[in-house]
């Protein structure tokens, strides 16, 4: 099947360093803690959730708002992270200064999904640009919200520009040779 979407991979960073480090259930309980939230807030954005890895989670969007929906989620739980998560850990776990970090990859094009593997164990395999550069976005560093100039120059104003009309985004030089212009965010918007 052939479609039009956005899609978003939402990563929990330094995820290596927190298992090698924390005790198993500490590290259990951030990885729960982060993709529950982000799972919650894509579903009430209209996102489906399409696949789980350890620590990340990747979800489609469609639709005429895709790339403004996806672009509102990824701020919303950089919000969940910086307001909701953190706090919670540092309440629970009064030892120790870790904290949740996070990148979230978005970007969209056209998307083949075939379903892959062998009666009874099978899944959907997403192939696209769209599935690789956000997955490969969620890899970096810096600002926990990445997006394509494509996703970009898609998004309403509402999710474009914070008060007083300063643009939220920042143009950066992408960490791939070849790659388009790629714009981030350290903003998060209200749940």
């Amino acid at each position: 099947m052939l479609l039009d979407g956005t899609v978003l991979h939402a990563d929990l960073s330094g995820s290596t360093s927190l298992v090698d480090e924390k005790e198993a259930c500490f590290a259990a309980e951030a990885y729960k803690c982060f993709l529950t939230c982000a799972a919650r807030v894509i579903r009430s954005e209209g996102g489906e959730i399409t696949a789980y890895d350890g620590d990340r989670i990747m979800a489609v969007y469609i639709g005429d708002s895709k790339n403004t929906d996806a672009a509102r989620t990824a701020l919303m739980i950089n919000y969940a992270v910086e307001k909701i998560i953190n706090p919670a850990i540092g309440d629970s776990y009064s030892s120790g200064t870790f904290k949740v970090r996070h990148v979230i990859g978005i970007d969209t094009s056209n998307l083949f999904v075939a379903r892959i593997g062998v009666r009874g164990d099978n899944d959907l395999v997403w192939v696209g640009r769209a599935a690789n550069y956000a997955a490969k976005l969620s890899d970096g560093s810096g600002a926990p919200t990445q997006i394509t100039s494509k996703v970009y120059d898609k998004l309403h104003s509402s999710v474009k520009y914070g008060d007083g009309g300063n643009d939220i985004w920042t143009p950066a030089v992408p960490s791939k040779p070849g790659w388009e212009l790629i714009y981030t965010s350290n903003w998060w918007w209200c749940i």
